[in-house]
């Protein structure tokens, strides 16, 4: 595969509500060929203790649009459950451990391009960038 024919992505996540990587965090990757084209599971991986995904599957020719699923509820579910973590939620009775449970990022890539996409959590909100 040429990188001159196709686009590649990687991804990290940093857990902004303790400063620190988010290790072990599930990561789905799909892709599709064109803005209404079905989407193609290609497979996925886990965030490493540095909170990186180093073996995302390489993208098929043709991909012009890309998503990236983490599954994040897990992650604080243990981080609760280490009681390290010391958000509003934990200390209401009946309020989840995490608002949003998964989050699923889209994006528009060019042949040739490499994307780096991190994710910056925490249990009640998100954002994400293109990286370098």
């Amino acid at each position: 595969m040429s990188t001159s024919t196709t686009a590649s992505v990687s991804t990290h996540i940093l857990d902004t509500s303790i400063g620190r990587p988010a290790g072990g965090v599930a990561v789905h990757l799909s892709a599709r060929s064109g803005r209404w084209a079905d989407w193609t599971a290609l497979g996925g991986s886990a965030t490493d203790g540095d909170g990186r995904c180093k073996d995302l599957p390489a993208l098929p020719e043709g991909t012009t649009h890309v998503r990236l699923d983490f599954e994040v509820e897990p992650y604080f579910a243990k981080k609760q459950a280490d009681a390290q973590q010391d958000a509003p939620a934990n200390r209401d009775s009946g309020a989840p451990s995490v608002f949003f449970p998964e989050v699923a990022i889209t994006f528009a890539v060019v042949p040739g391009e490499h994307y780096h996409v991190p994710l910056l959590l925490n249990p009640f909100g998100y954002s994400v960038y293109r990286g370098s």
